[in-house]
């Protein structure tokens, strides 16, 4: 078993923030709002202060051990103790064992009278922040962008939950309950919540300005709104929630998207590698992301880069790419591995696109002036490690993508000191899921001009940025159909997304995790590299890490035990559109 230590992060702010925090609990339950009427909504700047310590919770994954690439098929997670392995892979999953989620980012309340928060905690401080604003003498200017920036933070914060359970209730008061607002609320169906959340972000994307600069960067913009609008629409156009292919879905989500896309304001860096440094922080690609900080640095490079650098453990190596992630990325030439005549098994990390050597640490690759080597025997420190009994990863790969090369790995293990901002949105994003939408329009001829040619910016450029690979026209001359180029426009997704947490997201959306042919009923793959005959030939061997399985229930979570013996309306809940059995998701 690895031998990761727990660790608690402490984001410190000034006083001023420390208070309000203080404050937003005593609103918890009266009479102590009263109090707080005096000390935060007696002006402008103190609201201010407690909306940016709602943006504050934000479940940012900079942090994070276990994030939602170790739920996918592209990373595996070597601890035996992580939900990836204890959870997700063994379909352990029922209400009383049930996922948090990275970050707690689908926790739905207080549990036990935990002072841990969920989701309805932070939709409550967003209502009382509506509530109170609302009622306030404050000026019209001030009142119009920050009740629009707490209206996006509560549907960001519904659309975990969403997204996570499907309907969840919808509460817009300010209840006083003891931090239990779901209590005697019951659940709108999956439709109904997907319907409140958009309707939320389309009445207040105009009210927000197009960027934010200086001490306000990191709030929500219009781009931002309109993008996480656009995320939810595709989200519920897509196979899970449209099994019947209702068109208008996905017309409404390209609608969207090209909003974003007509801004103008945003654009692509050269290369991936240009995203994630302080110095590239607010590059013009980055649409919303979360502000690090001095006081509340990053420990990415501590968590996910190699385990051993120049001799030293540098890492948990808590990000392994799998085999099946390194096998998807294509050639030179465009063509995915087992198309094209440049693969060579014997050699199988030679003449591949730019985006692997750019996003993952194989073996004979370098980092941080030092060769990483994975081969058996040859007595490095980061041989694959076949039984789990270390840090040293399972697969034979490390992460390189979203990290600072610059950064220390076992400096920022001890002091948090990565600084580059956790993206949640970026360009490429949008474009990727515009070209999806138009695709599943049935605008065939259309998506096809928006991927590899015509006057407009689209997904190609993705695929095309910085050299890394030709058009799709150029690689396919002779034309695609339209699998073909759905099969390319998912594989350039899981790609170029890689380790920014939205795999696991597509895969539940396009539910194709379970089956007999389901991702995540494979198992997890890696690559051993020995000289099996002492001959100096080297051997790529497929090497099974371990099993998985993905039941079909799983792509909705079950509510949590004690959310159902607390809500008697929930468990009287059966049936309807979503199928629910005394207010539980089917199969569970």
């Amino acid at each position: 078993m690895k031998k990761f230590k727990a660790f608690i992060n402490i984001c410190l702010g000034s006083a001023m923030l420390l208070s309000l925090t203080a404050c937003e609990e005593w609103l918890e339950i009266e009479p102590k709002d009263r109090f707080s009427d005096i000390t935060v909504w007696g002006s402008e700047e103190n609201a201010t202060m407690f909306l940016n310590d709602i943006y504050n919770q934000f479940p940012h994954l900079n942090n994070e051990t276990q994030c939602f690439d170790q739920y996918s098929d592209n990373s595996y997670v070597g601890a035996e103790w992580m939900n990836a392995r204890t959870i997700v892979y063994t379909a352990a999953l029922s209400p009383t064992s049930w996922l948090a989620g990275p970050w707690d980012m689908w926790k739905w309340g207080r549990e036990n009278n935990s002072d841990a928060k969920g989701q309805y905690e932070r939709i409550r401080s967003c209502n009382l922040f509506i509530n109170k604003v609302s009622q306030s003498d404050f000026s019209e200017s001030f009142k119009r962008e920050r009740l629009a920036e707490a209206r996006f933070l509560r549907a960001w914060f519904y659309h975990y939950l969403w997204m996570a359970y499907g309907g969840v209730p919808i509460i817009t008061d300010v209840l006083d309950s003891n931090g239990d607002e779901e209590i005697y609320y019951p659940r709108s169906t999956a439709r109904e919540t997907f319907e409140f959340i958009d309707s939320e972000l389309e009445d207040i994307y105009m009210d927000l300005p197009l960027t934010q600069s200086g001490s306000d960067a990191g709030r929500a913009t219009r781009g931002a709104a309109l993008t996480l609008k656009g995320w939810v629409e595709i989200f519920h156009a897509s196979e899970l929630r449209n099994p019947g292919h209702d068109v208008h879905r996905w017309e409404k989500a390209a609608a969207t998207l090209k909003q974003v896309i007509d801004l103008g304001i945003y654009q692509l860096q050269p290369t991936i590698l240009d995203l994630w440094t302080e110095a590239t922080n607010g590059n013009p690609e980055v649409i919303f992301d979360f502000q690090m900080s001095k006081q509340n640095g990053g420990r990415r490079e501590g968590l996910f880069g190699p385990v051993y650098v120049k001799g030293v453990q540098s890492s948990w190596g808590n990000m392994q790419p799998t085999q099946e992630l390194v096998d998807d990325y294509c050639m030179s030439d465009g063509l995915p591995i087992d198309e094209s005549p440049l693969y060579d098994p014997l050699h199988p990390y030679e003449n591949r696109e730019k985006r692997f050597y750019q996003s993952i640490l194989y073996d004979g690759s370098m980092w941080q002036g030092e060769e990483i080597i994975t081969r058996v025997g040859v007595g490095s420190p980061n041989e694959i490690d076949t039984s789990s009994s270390s840090d040293v990863s399972n697969t034979g790969y490390y992460t390189r993508k979203t990290l600072d090369e610059s950064v220390n790995g076992a400096d920022n293990l001890q002091m948090s000191n990565g600084m580059a901002n956790y993206i949640f949105f970026r360009y490429a994003d949008v474009l990727l899921m515009y070209a999806e939408a138009l695709l599943e329009t049935g605008d065939v001829n259309g998506a096809a001009l928006w991927l590899p040619q015509g006057g407009e910016p689209g997904g190609d450029k993705v695929r095309t940025r910085g050299g890394n690979l030709p058009s799709v026209n150029e690689t396919y001359p002779s034309g695609v159909t339209v699998n073909k180029l759905r099969t390319i426009l998912r594989r350039d997704r899981r790609i170029e997304l890689a380790f920014e947490d939205k795999r696991y997201w597509d895969i539940i959306r396009w539910k194709i995790a379970d089956g007999p042919d389901g991702v995540m009923n494979r198992p997890v793959g890696g690559m051993k590299i020995e000289d099996t005959d002492g001959d100096g030939v080297w051997e790529y061997n497929y090497h099974e890490v371990c099993p998985r399985t993905f039941l079909e229930r799983m792509y909705y979570q079950p509510i949590p035990q004690y959310v159902l013996d607390r809500n008697p309306v929930i468990r009287q809940q059966n049936g309807g559109e979503d199928g629910w059995v005394n207010g539980q998701n089917p199969g569970y």
